[in-house]
């Protein structure tokens, strides 16, 4: 018989329906609110089976052990580092590890914004399952979702709670979209973000990673929105910003820097970027 909740020193907060219906209604919290949070530590048995889905978007987050989740039929193990994103309104089953039951920090959301920030997460019917690099990070925000509203369900609180989710989801996104060390990509943005001052020809460059002009260009499409060339001309543009802001060197001296010679081109290519010449960049006020 799975069990869903009664785990020895687990951490358990539901937020009265009411209450979130009268969240819905406010600014801030209707956008996204915590329904329900908690901990289940080393959960023997734990698991749940939704015909219908749920209400609420549920976020499982497993920091040790390991269990499985199953949509449309599939099933897919879950191990340490792993987070399960389900949509509200999908069918779902998930569940422990017989034999190594999961621990996991948990909470239900519900909101106007939650949609978009599945998107943004990469998450859909058919990917429920993320990998994290941050996790760390992630559970530390479960935490204090948990810790926050075991407190109280005051209107304060579900405010606090629901900044905390928001960036909990955009966590979810930031792993999604940042390159795992030692990848293709992560190294050839380490290499360019390392030669800000030189020039770059992308196919010595995709030699250099180990996969082909094409797919290099792809992969700096979907993790940047632009390609090789255009990416290193951000990094330029970022480090004359920089130079600008921070020293006297005069604007022909800052293009050099960060490896574009002629000064006439390095003005114009930062006036496309900020909208305004390097020098009156310079003068405007900031802070």
């Amino acid at each position: 018989m799975e069990r869903a909740d009664g785990f020895e020193h687990q951490r358990l907060s539901v937020v009265p329906r009411p209450l979130v219906e009268a969240a819905l209604s406010r600014p801030v919290t209707r956008r996204i609110v915590v329904t329900d949070a908690g901990y289940f530590p080393r959960a023997s048995e734990h698991g749940r089976h939704r015909p219908a889905g749920a209400a609420e978007t549920i976020v499982i987050v497993c920091v040790a052990g390991s269990g499985w989740v199953e949509t449309d039929g599939q099933r897919m193990r879950v191990g340490t580092a792993t987070a399960i994103v389900l949509p509200g309104g999908i069918p779902h089953s998930y569940g422990a590890d017989r034999d190594d039951p999961w621990t996991i920090w948990w909470c239900h959301v519900r909101g106007t914004d939650v949609g978009d920030l599945l998107e943004a997460a990469g998450v859909t019917a058919e990917r429920v399952t993320l990998s994290l690099r941050g996790v760390e990070r992630v559970t530390a925000l479960l935490d204090e979702i948990s810790t926050s509203l075991a407190r109280d369900t005051t209107p304060a609180r579900l405010i606090a709670a629901s900044g905390m989710a928001w960036r909990l989801f955009t966590q979810l996104a930031v792993d999604r979209l940042l390159p795992e060390h030692g990848t293709p990509l992560e190294r050839a943005l380490r290499y360019l973000e390392e030669r800000v001052d030189g020039n770059v020809h992308v196919g010595e460059l995709a030699a250099m990673v180990g996969v082909s002009p094409s797919h290099l260009a792809a992969l700096f499409r979907d993790a940047t929105g632009g390609g090789v060339i255009a990416h290193h001309l951000a990094l330029k543009m970022a480090r004359a910003r920089h130079l600008l802001d921070t020293t006297d060197l005069p604007v022909a001296e800052v293009g050099r820097r960060v490896g574009i010679d002629d000064p006439f081109y390095f003005s114009r290519r930062f006036r496309l970027t900020h909208g305004v010449a390097p020098s009156a960049y310079r003068e405007q006020r900031k802070g």
